[in-house]
């Protein structure tokens, strides 16, 4: 028996890997946190499934549904949406299942942070203007932010920022990162990037307030930085005529003359 933590990505029922559809699939037993996972993931669960979301559900109640169905000899699918890596609250429930000796493995998902970008047809990383991206969040009720991960902090590195969890206070977000960043700065919020009823709003620092959409909140990302919309940049080298590489050796003396 095998608890599978499974990466159910960010709301498209079909941007779920195939290990995830094929894991779920040959489960008796799926949790799922129904507030976030869509329901059209859970057409992957075969015929007479117990299915629980876990939704109402408290960490405890969590952990007795996965231990029944460990003494069943049932695998379960452990549906979380998004990817399992960042606030998910996997860390905790793996704990326990180390201290119940129960096995598990974790099968990855595609990140809402990937997801947004991709509506946004945009690559955040653009060679001569960003090259780095950081994942972040506003404290909440539920988990406060350690003292030195403030936006001003990350603000100060000009990379691009994703912030997550915090449309609600978005007037504080839009103070903390304008006097690094500029008014002027590209902004993307995607509110449920990749659902049916995916909303996007771009705008810049400045006017972010005056045009964010009403309704857009729990599920929106913040997208800030440069690379938004950035068309005058460096091409990279990767793929210049001539840069001698691995695959594609150049001039007389190749760094890597074996791959001629």
């Amino acid at each position: 028996m095998t608890v599978h933590f499974i990466g159910a990505g960010p709301g498209a029922p079909d941007l779920i890997t195939l290990r995830g559809r094929d894991l779920i699939a040959a489960c008796p037993v799926c949790l799922y946190a129904g507030s976030l996972v869509p329901e059209g993931v859970l057409a992957h669960c075969p015929p007479g499934a117990r299915i629980i979301n876990t939704a109402p559900l408290s960490l405890d109640e969590i952990i007795s549904e996965i231990a029944a169905a460990h003494a069943a000899g049932q695998d379960v699918a452990r549906l979380h949406s998004g990817d399992l890596s960042v606030w998910s609250a996997m860390g905790e429930q793996v704990r326990r299942l180390r201290a119940l000796d129960i096995p598990y493995d974790v099968t990855p998902g595609v990140p809402s942070f990937a997801a947004a970008a991709a509506t946004l047809g945009a690559e955040l990383t653009l060679p001569g203007v960003v090259q780095s991206v950081i994942l972040t969040r506003t404290s909440g009720r539920a988990t406060a932010m350690p003292p030195g991960e403030t936006l001003e902090n990350f603000a100060r590195t000009g990379a691009v920022l994703a912030v997550h969890l915090s449309v609600h206070v978005l007037d504080r977000v839009i103070a903390d990162l304008t006097p690094h960043y500029g008014a002027d700065c590209p902004v993307a919020v995607v509110w449920r990037a990749s659902w049916p009823d995916q909303h996007v709003v771009r705008a810049t620092l400045g006017s972010l307030q005056t045009t964010i959409a009403p309704g857009m909140e729990r599920t929106a990302l913040i997208l800030v930085g440069r690379s938004l919309g950035e068309t005058d940049f460096d091409e990279s080298r990767l793929y210049a005529g001539d840069y001698d590489r691995r695959y594609r050796p150049v001039g007389a003396t190749p760094r890597f003359p074996e791959a001629q």
